[in-house]
């Protein structure tokens, strides 16, 4: 099998890569300077010469709030960049996985949003992924869309290498109390897509680590996994005053993806656990 990861050097296609060298696939990793998603003869080329069995398209536009006035960059990665990617899927016959986020939602469920539930999302990077969501849909690719949340991990930056950092420095952490997400390990993400392809799933999916936790909660368990002391202060959204509205409760709804696996996800606790003190997935 030939697996072909854009972004293969980010937060999840590290993992990505990692998981399928691990299944004994050949891996094409393709970063930026391999491969601009923006550049569409580039992107066609690029694929159709490598010609790959799946295409993991994990290329994004991730800066969340400074999207609110980079909307042009946000939108040409995450909807014009995934289009280019879908449709070199489609000339080729490549199985594409698109990775899109809970920030399609509008946070105002009062229970976890399920993979059928209309998005609504608040911010430009939201709608961004959500674009990108659209263009898969609409391709004749044979696709799934892999909606994940909250993710952590190695490489790159991610909120819990952040507060660890941070809290090590001696700075007073000051972190939202008042959204509520699943947090994810990328590497958890990494081996359940790679088991949801084998199960040969299509469409919508959601993957996240089981549990939920506000930002703040997060942070402290962090904390206490790493055994670092640290001033920690919740403060509301409203107090913290990001550019960018997030969703103020995005958990997905699990049942079909753990019912397509025949397991339950890793509590998101444990796979913190295992992300900082370097278990075993």
């Amino acid at each position: 099998m030939k697996v072909l990861v854009t972004g293969a050097s980010g937060l999840l296609g590290s993992e990505l890569v990692s998981a399928y060298r691990g299944r004994g696939a050949r891996v094409v990793e393709c970063d930026r300077r391999a491969l601009d998603v923006t550049d569409a003869s580039g992107v066609r080329d690029r694929i159709g010469s490598e010609a790959p069995d799946l295409v993991l398209h994990c290329a994004a536009y991730t800066a969340v709030d400074r999207a609110e006035s980079e909307s042009e960059q946000a939108f040409a990665t995450n909807g014009d960049g995934t289009h280019n990617v879908a449709r070199a899927c489609a000339a080729t016959g490549a199985r594409l996985v698109y990775f899109s986020t809970d920030f399609v939602f509008d946070g105002c469920s009062e229970t976890p949003y399920r993979t059928d539930d209309d998005p609504h999302p608040l911010s430009v990077y939201g709608r961004s992924k959500l674009a990108g969501e659209e263009a898969v849909a609409s391709s004749e690719a044979e696709s799934l869309t892999v909606r994940t949340s909250w993710l952590f991990g190695t490489a790159g930056a991610n909120f819990v290498s952040t507060i660890l950092e941070r809290a090590r420095s001696g700075v007073p952490l000051r972190v939202v109390d008042d959204q509520r997400g699943s947090p994810t390990w990328a590497r958890d993400l990494a081996v359940t897509t790679a088991e949801l392809v084998d199960s040969g799933a299509m469409g919508v999916v959601h993957v996240t680590n089981g549990g939920t936790a506000t930002w703040c909660e997060l942070a402290r368990a962090a904390l206490e996994v790493a055994g670092v002391e640290a001033d920690l202060q919740p403060v509301s959204s409203d107090e913290w005053k990001a550019a960018a509205v997030r969703p103020r409760d995005s958990v997905l709804d699990l049942t079909e993806t753990e019912s397509l696996l025949g397991r339950s996800m890793v509590s998101w606790p444990e796979a913190l656990r295992s992300f900082l003190l370097g278990s075993a997935p």
